[in-house]
């Protein structure tokens, strides 16, 4: 039987295990996939901890697989399914969990994975990239414009960093200090996370900051918002819909579409977009990978391989 990587019920890391679970069967508009790669998030941790997503319903059942994204090969599709068929290499959000062997995905949220991406670049690209890419967009800021991150050092900050200088957006970035040298080599400003980042970031610019991309929540949030003039430029994927618009920002408005994954992939091909893929773990070290990252130690993305050669 298939392998999977499950929690068997909300906590830390002690309701983790290994288990063999059906092989999934695809429903109406389903791609069935034989995963190759998988991404690793901080939300996985967050969701065996007990974190619902906004919007969120019903209650989980248990055991129920880690992970999201996900790249691999359709094994077989589900009624009504067009545009993809088995053989086809894909990438995009798995419904049933990601750290196992087979994983289910929707038509909606998948995409064909281009040739001159691999299975591991393909799978760091759903969460990260694609939450980047919509608020980047979501605040459409011109060329010439400065744009002030706040969590720039982790996987949704690095790519959005990458995203938008692409757009010809000047960047200040607020991350630890061993985050300094990444962002610098991606175009980035880097304020050190300290407590007076906030007066730190107002002399990285000086002109003022035109947009906020938040990642980090709480207090630094609030801080956070005072800087733009404009406050609807000011977004958040760290705090509650209605934290934020008490300050006249707004939640990242998620796209949860094709589009976007085979946007963020091409920006992955003309090299735009470096995944920054740091560790590659088999899927025997699933809790090992997710320990990389619940921990904090991780710098870039880390990804979980099944088998075959990425």
């Amino acid at each position: 039987m298939p392998k999977a990587y499950v929690f068997t019920r909300y906590g830390g890391p002690e309701t983790e295990a290994f288990v063999d679970l059906d092989r999934p069967v695809p429903g109406p508009g389903q791609l069935l996939v034989a995963v190759r790669a998988a991404g690793v998030n901080p939300v996985d941790w967050k969701l065996r901890a007990g974190y619902r997503r906004p919007g969120d319903t019903g209650e989980r059942v248990f055991p129920a697989v880690l992970g999201s994204e996900v790249a691999g090969v359709v094994e077989e599709t589900g009624e009504g399914v067009t545009g993809f068929a088995p053989g086809d290499e894909v990438f995009g959000t798995a419904v049933t969990g990601g750290y196992a062997e087979y994983a289910l995905l929707t038509t909606g949220f998948a995409a064909r994975k281009p040739a001159a991406l691999s299975f591991a670049e393909a799978a760091t690209l759903p969460v990260a990239a694609a939450t980047a890419y919509d608020g980047v967009h979501q605040l459409a800021l011109p060329a010439g414009a400065t744009l002030l991150i706040t969590g720039a050092g982790g996987g949704v900050g690095v790519a959005a960093v990458q995203i938008a200088r692409a757009l010809g957006v000047r960047v200040v970035g607020v991350a630890s200090e061993g985050k300094k040298e990444l962002l610098e080599s991606l175009g980035a400003i880097h304020v050190p996370s300290r407590p007076d980042w906030d007066e730190r970031a107002r002399a990285a610019a000086p002109d003022g900051v035109d947009g906020v991309y938040d990642l980090v929540g709480g207090e630094v949030l609030h801080r956070a918002a005072v800087l733009p003039a404009d406050r609807s430029k000011l977004i958040t994927a760290a705090a509650p819909a209605d934290e934020v618009e008490s300050l006249g920002g707004a939640r990242v408005a998620r796209v949860r579409e094709s589009s976007v994954l085979e946007a963020v992939a091409a920006l992955v091909v003309r090299g735009d977009l470096d995944p920054h893929i740091t560790r590659v773990f088999p899927l025997e070290q699933a809790g090992e990978a997710l320990r990389t990252v619940e921990d904090g130690h991780a710098q870039g993305k880390i990804v979980i391989e099944f088998g075959a050669a990425i």
